[in-house]
Protein backbone atom coordinates (compact mmCIF):
# COMPACT_ATOMS: atom_id res chain seq x y z
CA UNK A 1 0.00 0.00 0.00
CA UNK A 2 1.42 3.19 -0.76
CA UNK A 3 0.49 6.46 0.29
CA UNK A 4 -0.01 9.30 -1.68
CA UNK A 5 0.65 12.81 0.10
CA UNK A 6 -1.92 15.93 -0.91
CA UNK A 7 -1.45 19.80 -0.75
CA UNK A 8 -4.99 21.31 0.34
CA UNK A 9 -4.95 24.66 -1.39
CA UNK A 10 -7.14 27.47 0.85
CA UNK A 11 -8.75 29.80 -1.85
CA UNK A 12 -11.28 33.03 -1.84
CA UNK A 13 -13.19 33.82 -4.78
CA UNK A 14 -13.14 37.46 -4.82
CA UNK A 15 -16.01 39.11 -7.04
CA UNK A 16 -17.28 42.92 -7.67
CA UNK A 17 -20.68 41.51 -8.57
CA UNK A 18 -22.79 39.83 -5.18
CA UNK A 19 -24.10 37.34 -6.96
CA UNK A 20 -21.43 35.74 -7.98
CA UNK A 21 -20.78 33.82 -4.74
CA UNK A 22 -24.74 32.79 -4.32
CA UNK A 23 -24.34 31.01 -7.89
CA UNK A 24 -21.30 29.38 -7.63
CA UNK A 25 -21.17 25.44 -7.82
CA UNK A 26 -18.14 23.40 -7.11
CA UNK A 27 -18.52 22.06 -10.70
CA UNK A 28 -18.10 24.99 -11.59
CA UNK A 29 -14.88 25.96 -9.95
CA UNK A 30 -13.62 23.22 -10.55
CA UNK A 31 -14.15 23.15 -14.69
CA UNK A 32 -12.34 26.94 -14.42
CA UNK A 33 -9.31 26.13 -12.53
CA UNK A 34 -8.80 22.76 -15.26
CA UNK A 35 -8.79 25.56 -17.96
CA UNK A 36 -6.64 27.82 -15.99
CA UNK A 37 -4.31 25.04 -15.55
CA UNK A 38 -4.50 23.97 -19.41
CA UNK A 39 -4.11 27.52 -20.64
CA UNK A 40 -1.25 28.08 -18.00
CA UNK A 41 0.78 24.84 -18.23
CA UNK A 42 -1.05 22.57 -21.06
CA UNK A 43 -2.08 19.26 -21.45
CA UNK A 44 1.06 18.05 -19.52
CA UNK A 45 -0.12 20.23 -16.57
CA UNK A 46 -3.14 18.94 -16.65
CA UNK A 47 -2.40 15.45 -16.58
CA UNK A 48 0.04 15.85 -13.84
CA UNK A 49 -2.84 18.01 -11.75
CA UNK A 50 -6.08 16.06 -12.93
CA UNK A 51 -4.57 12.60 -10.94
CA UNK A 52 -5.91 13.53 -7.70
CA UNK A 53 -7.55 17.34 -8.25
CA UNK A 54 -10.91 17.46 -6.19
CA UNK A 55 -12.96 20.69 -4.59
CA UNK A 56 -13.02 19.52 -1.16
CA UNK A 57 -14.65 22.42 0.77
CA UNK A 58 -16.68 25.07 -1.26
CA UNK A 59 -18.67 27.98 1.01
CA UNK A 60 -20.55 30.07 -1.56
CA UNK A 61 -22.25 32.25 1.16
CA UNK A 62 -17.76 33.78 2.11
CA UNK A 63 -16.12 32.48 -1.05
CA UNK A 64 -13.97 29.93 0.64
CA UNK A 65 -12.76 27.06 -1.90
CA UNK A 66 -10.58 24.41 -0.66
CA UNK A 67 -8.52 22.62 -3.68
CA UNK A 68 -7.07 19.50 -3.27
CA UNK A 69 -4.09 17.63 -5.43
CA UNK A 70 -1.03 15.73 -5.41
CA UNK A 71 1.93 17.24 -3.36
CA UNK A 72 4.37 16.77 -6.50
CA UNK A 73 2.04 19.25 -8.73
CA UNK A 74 0.13 21.64 -5.91
CA UNK A 75 2.84 24.43 -7.73
CA UNK A 76 1.82 23.92 -11.17
CA UNK A 77 -1.95 24.33 -9.21
CA UNK A 78 -1.41 27.61 -7.33
CA UNK A 79 0.63 29.05 -10.23
CA UNK A 80 -2.49 28.69 -12.49
CA UNK A 81 -5.11 29.81 -9.88
CA UNK A 82 -4.22 33.81 -11.13
CA UNK A 83 -5.37 32.92 -14.45
CA UNK A 84 -9.41 32.27 -13.58
CA UNK A 85 -10.81 35.05 -15.19
CA UNK A 86 -14.42 34.08 -14.60
CA UNK A 87 -16.70 31.01 -12.90
CA UNK A 88 -19.77 30.28 -15.64
CA UNK A 89 -22.75 29.06 -13.34
CA UNK A 90 -25.82 28.29 -14.73
CA UNK A 91 -25.27 29.93 -18.54
CA UNK A 92 -24.30 33.29 -17.25
CA UNK A 93 -20.34 34.21 -16.33
CA UNK A 94 -19.11 36.36 -13.48
CA UNK A 95 -16.12 37.50 -13.73
CA UNK A 96 -13.60 36.62 -10.21
CA UNK A 97 -10.47 35.79 -9.50
CA UNK A 98 -9.05 33.55 -6.69
CA UNK A 99 -6.93 35.04 -4.04
CA UNK A 100 -4.80 32.00 -2.12
CA UNK A 101 -4.55 32.10 1.09
CA UNK A 102 -2.60 29.18 2.68
CA UNK A 103 -1.46 25.71 1.49
CA UNK A 104 -1.47 23.01 3.99
CA UNK A 105 -0.49 19.53 4.34
CA UNK A 106 -4.13 18.59 5.77
CA UNK A 107 -7.29 20.02 5.67
CA UNK A 108 -7.37 20.35 9.30
CA UNK A 109 -4.37 23.01 8.86
CA UNK A 110 -6.59 24.54 6.49
CA UNK A 111 -9.36 24.98 9.25
CA UNK A 112 -7.01 26.54 11.84
CA UNK A 113 -5.65 28.88 9.55
CA UNK A 114 -9.13 29.88 7.82
CA UNK A 115 -10.75 30.54 12.00
CA UNK A 116 -7.09 32.76 12.60
CA UNK A 117 -7.53 34.88 9.29
CA UNK A 118 -11.72 35.08 10.15
CA UNK A 119 -10.78 36.33 13.55
CA UNK A 120 -8.49 38.64 12.22
CA UNK A 121 -11.12 40.20 8.94
CA UNK A 122 -13.84 40.40 12.32
CA UNK A 123 -11.07 42.60 14.27
CA UNK A 124 -10.49 44.75 11.27
CA UNK A 125 -14.50 45.19 11.08
CA UNK A 126 -14.66 45.79 14.73
CA UNK A 127 -12.13 48.85 13.78
CA UNK A 128 -14.93 50.32 11.38
CA UNK A 129 -17.88 49.76 13.26
CA UNK A 130 -20.21 53.15 13.47
CA UNK A 131 -22.49 51.96 16.60
CA UNK A 132 -23.11 49.69 19.49
CA UNK A 133 -24.82 46.96 18.13
CA UNK A 134 -22.47 46.30 15.57
CA UNK A 135 -19.38 45.91 18.00
CA UNK A 136 -21.82 43.63 20.26
CA UNK A 137 -22.57 41.34 17.04
CA UNK A 138 -18.97 41.25 15.46
CA UNK A 139 -17.59 40.30 19.39
CA UNK A 140 -19.88 37.56 19.84
CA UNK A 141 -18.93 36.27 15.60
CA UNK A 142 -15.12 37.08 16.78
CA UNK A 143 -15.88 34.75 20.22
CA UNK A 144 -17.76 32.04 18.46
CA UNK A 145 -14.52 31.55 16.36
CA UNK A 146 -13.37 28.11 17.33
CA UNK A 147 -12.66 24.14 16.70
CA UNK A 148 -15.18 22.14 18.76
CA UNK A 149 -14.04 20.43 20.99
CA UNK A 150 -15.11 17.23 18.71
CA UNK A 151 -13.34 18.09 16.02
CA UNK A 152 -10.17 17.67 18.18
CA UNK A 153 -10.21 14.77 19.29
CA UNK A 154 -11.17 13.08 15.81
CA UNK A 155 -7.97 14.98 14.19
CA UNK A 156 -7.44 12.23 11.31
CA UNK A 157 -10.66 12.65 9.24
CA UNK A 158 -8.75 14.10 6.44
CA UNK A 159 -6.47 10.97 6.14
CA UNK A 160 -9.38 8.97 4.63
CA UNK A 161 -8.90 11.14 1.42
CA UNK A 162 -4.65 10.78 1.46
CA UNK A 163 -4.71 6.83 0.86
CA UNK A 164 -5.00 5.14 -1.77
CA UNK A 165 -3.17 1.52 -3.35
CA UNK A 166 -1.16 1.08 -6.21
Amino acid sequence: MVRFKNRYVLCEVVSEDPRCRQCIEDRAVGLAVREAIARAHGDYGLACCSVSFTVKYLNAYTGTVLLRCRKDFYRLLCSALPFVRQLESRNQRYPCFFNTLHVGGTIRTCQKFLIQYNRRQLLTLLQNCTNEEERRSIRQSVLSCSLTEEQSQSGDEEDDDDTETD
